[in-house]
């Protein structure tokens, strides 16, 4: 597409702007879980200090392992949580900060994108500390193991049921619930290593299922790193067709052609676009407008967008 500021002989009449990026923090599809975000974080703070004391005492990795786990998980559900807060302060650029256009929308997805850097680094250490111990797997206590990891099944099959609807439409909160749903993992992982230990007392158990949540957490982080990385360089969204988009802007009466056309999201769950449109007459462009975002906002959930119209004589239609 052209850089859309050439236009020959056409006369520009106006732009048209949805005004449909809501004007708090409730924007934001992340802000519409900050309730269930707090009760997991208060849920994961309380039980991290226990994990992390009975991981020193027991001398299980794969309880280090979930302890790690829950580290990340309060830490991530922090940085959405702060997210949140600072977009829903300056949504608009607030008082005095007239230069933050959309606010700060933007630092939920990089709290998504810092939560997976997070999940790998965790998911590392647990792999290389697996390696060093697998050739002479330490003593456990199994039974002070197994109460803990059963603690924390409970606590995060709650934190995964606060989150799970909030994952499907924000990033940000997709990065939190993976990160509870890699710490459940991890619990099942350490309650069946401790039953292990206890009736066999084969000491295998623990590393080798501290590396199997580690594996099994690894592909799916990379899935969000790369959610988060396709919103930062402003790619069109994954669901939404971009030559769709512009067909359906194409069959607004009075619309003859769609060019310029971009379309990209700002932040989990708000999409938004810009095009030139041309129309046949000057005296159609409040219908226009009208009918363009109505079809942006209704077929695509698109509720902000900046549309410019032109006039020029449309061309001949072909038979």
């Amino acid at each position: 597409m052209g850089a859309g500021n050439g236009h020959g002989d056409r006369r520009n009449h106006g732009y048209g702007h949805g005004h449909g990026v809501p004007g708090g923090a409730a924007g934001s599809a992340g802000a519409r879980h900050r309730r269930r975000l707090w009760l997991a974080f208060g849920l994961l703070a309380g039980y991290m200090a226990v994990d992390a004391l009975a991981a020193w005492w027991t001398g299980s990795l794969a309880l280090l392992s979930d302890a790690g786990h829950v580290a990340t998980d309060v830490l991530g559900i922090g940085m959405a949580l702060a997210a949140i807060h600072a977009a829903g302060r300056a949504v608009t650029g607030g008082p005095g900060k007239p230069h933050r256009t959309f606010g700060l929308y933007r630092l939920e997805v990089l709290a998504a994108l810092g939560n997976a850097v997070l999940l790998f680094a965790v998911a590392g250490f647990v792999l290389v500390e697996a390696l060093r111990r697998i050739g002479d797997p330490p003593e456990v206590l199994a039974g002070p193991m197994l109460l803990v990891a059963a603690g924390g099944l409970l606590v995060n099959l709650i934190g995964f049921g606060l989150l799970r609807a909030g994952a499907r439409e924000s990033l940000n909160v997709r990065g939190a619930y993976l990160e509870v749903l890699g710490d459940l993992l991890s619990s099942v992982g350490v309650v069946a290593a401790a039953v292990i230990i206890l009736l066999t007392g084969w000491r295998y158990a623990d590393p080798l299922l501290a590396v199997a949540v580690a594996l099994f957490i690894i592909p799916r982080t990379a899935s969000l790193a790369r959610a988060a990385l396709r919103v930062l360089v402003q790619a069109a969204p994954k669901h939404l067709a971009v030559t769709e988009v512009a067909s359906t802007l194409a069959a607004v009466p009075g619309v003859c052609d769609v060019h310029d056309l971009h379309v990209w999201t700002l932040t989990s769950g708000m999409d938004v676009a810009s095009a030139h449109l041309t129309i046949d007459r000057a005296d159609r462009l409040d219908q226009v407008l009208t009918g363009a975002r109505t079809a942006l906002r209704e077929r695509y959930g698109i509720a902000h967008a900046t549309l410019q119209v032109e006039t020029d004589a449309c061309p001949p239609a072909e038979w």
